[in-house]
């Protein structure tokens, strides 16, 4: 028997070749399509979680305006509305300025100093 003489019944390199092709470029395809799939089930879980947490950081804002209008209120009973709110406005800007300062402070420094 000649060994390179195809048996009957099996099928020739070129067809085996052929076959091998198209299954690896439908392994491609379905890999493809497990990624996109997972991408998409990743953008819907983050894009939930963002507007979480925008509801949760507006609510936060409102919980905070509702203080410092208390504040103002409170104060006003003691100095005048003039006087609290400036007090009040002032004491706020200032902290703002310093987790600004603070802010860029750490913009600015060296990592691991």
């Amino acid at each position: 028997m000649d060994l390179r003489e195809p048996v009957i019944g099996e099928p020739s390199i070129p067809h085996l070749v052929a076959r091998l092709t198209h299954d690896a470029r439908d392994v491609a395809r379905a890999e493809i399509a497990l990624a996109k799939a997972k991408a998409g089930a990743a953008a819907t879980r983050y894009k939930k979680a963002a507007v979480l947490f925008a509801v949760a950081g507006v609510l936060a804002l409102a919980a905070l305006i509702t203080l410092l209008v208390g504040l103002v209120l409170t104060l006003a009973t003691l100095i005048g509305p003039g006087l609290a709110t400036a007090a009040v406005v002032g004491t706020v800007l200032l902290v703002a300025l310093v987790l600004g300062l603070a802010g860029r402070s750490r913009l600015n420094a060296r990592p691991g100093a």
